[in-house]
């Protein structure tokens, strides 16, 4: 009786299928540029299925898919008979996985980092819950016939991931030593009003979509009992609000001659809310039509990520492990960094470290709180 072949590496096997993420972080180190491609992926698909999602109620598509987790009662996708609606919802639908792979490769990329950032996995698998929630989100949508709550419910989840995922993106360019301010408490605390205030507007903005026309169906939808006037015109102040405090920041940012990074965040960020604002005011006066709420949609979420950008640029965590100053300075314009000095307007130190938290390569030097 011949004996029993021996299965090469079981423990190795075992390891595997007991925590594959952790097996491939054991036996790969992603460069730091990888991990921050790899977040960047999951923050453009946020975006993405954010505006495939809007793409979906526009066109009417919000029940081609009449049932969740099927596509019908006897079909997992869509076919022939559901026509364009449904090829537009299960599209959708089929978008999700894409996401996920995405949000997949941030979490391995995370976790296999050395040294080991469990902030960056944490921010990593949070994405990938919000997606599993949205999904359920989604499906009891479709299964209420879109509910105007349940898809302003689906709509805020998905900007809670965007949310993730743009602070896993900006974290995965900076470090992990503790936070040191690049301005003062009074910018500080206008960047959190705004962040506020701008966070209120995307709420708003939901409500708008709630009582408005378009529902998501040719179907009898019921809307929000809301006038849709009124809550355009609440949505209208709390942009004009967001703006008023984007403009005070940047101008206490220049009078205090604040390093060139939050400024320029500052910049862009007005310059968002000023395309944007000029889309809603135009959709407003044309009968809100398809396209350009598609366009606001998208902008909405470019606002919010600029949002974002502005006050986590407002400090600065050093390097990541594995990025020098030197490759900075080859990667820079003429070969070294700007020195665009502190937040209160006096020189960096001579043995500051800049701090890319969005990889601005003239981001303005930063000394560590260890002075390394």
């Amino acid at each position: 009786m011949s004996p029993v072949p021996h299965l090469p590496n079981p423990p190795k096997l075992l390891e595997l299928l007991r925590n594959p993420v952790a097996y491939v972080a054991k036996r790969w180190t992603p460069a730091p540029g990888t991990v921050r491609r790899a977040a960047l992926s999951a923050l453009v698909m946020s975006v993405v299925i954010i505006v495939t999602g809007g793409a979906v109620r526009l066109t009417g598509s919000g029940l081609g898919c009449e049932t969740w987790p099927k596509c019908s009662s006897d079909s997992l996708y869509a076919t022939s008979e559901m026509g364009v609606h449904g090829a537009i919802e299960f599209g959708n639908r089929m978008l999700t996985y894409v996401l996920s792979a995405a949000v997949g490769w941030t979490i391995v990329a995370a976790r296999a980092a050395k040294p080991r950032r469990r902030s960056l996995s944490r921010l990593a698998w949070s994405q990938f819950w919000l997606v599993m929630g949205n999904a359920v989100i989604g499906g009891v949508t479709v299964l209420t016939e879109l509910n105007p709550y349940t898809v302003a419910g689906h709509f805020l989840l998905a900007t809670g991931l965007l949310t993730v995922a743009t602070l896993t993106w900006l974290r995965a360019g900076e470090g992990d030593v503790p936070p040191r301010p690049l301005a003062g408490p009074p910018v500080k605390k206008l960047a959190v009003m705004l962040t506020s205030v701008a966070a209120a507007l995307v709420v708003a903005g939901t409500v708008v979509t709630g009582a408005g026309p378009h529902a998501g169906d040719s179907s009898e939808v019921p809307r929000m009992p809301v006038d849709v006037e009124v809550a355009a015109q609440v949505h209208a102040a709390l942009a004009w609000i967001v703006v008023a405090l984007t403009l005070a920041v940047w101008l206490v940012l220049r009078a205090f001659d604040a390093p060139e990074g939050p400024r320029r965040r500052t910049r862009e960020l007005l310059t968002v809310l000023l395309a944007q604002g000029v889309i809603g005011y135009v959709q407003y006066l044309t009968d809100v039509p398809e396209v350009l709420v598609g366009l606001h949609l998208l902008g909405a979420a470019l606002v919010w990520i600029a949002t974002l950008r502005l006050l986590l640029s407002l400090r600065e965590r050093g390097l990541p492990v594995g990025i020098t100053p030197e490759k900075l300075r080859t990667a820079a314009p003429g070969g070294t960094p700007r020195d665009a000095g502190s937040a209160s307007g006096g020189p960096a130190p001579a043995a500051a470290v800049p701090a890319p938290a969005d990889v601005d390569r003239d981001r303005p030097a930063a000394a560590s709180p260890s002075g390394q």
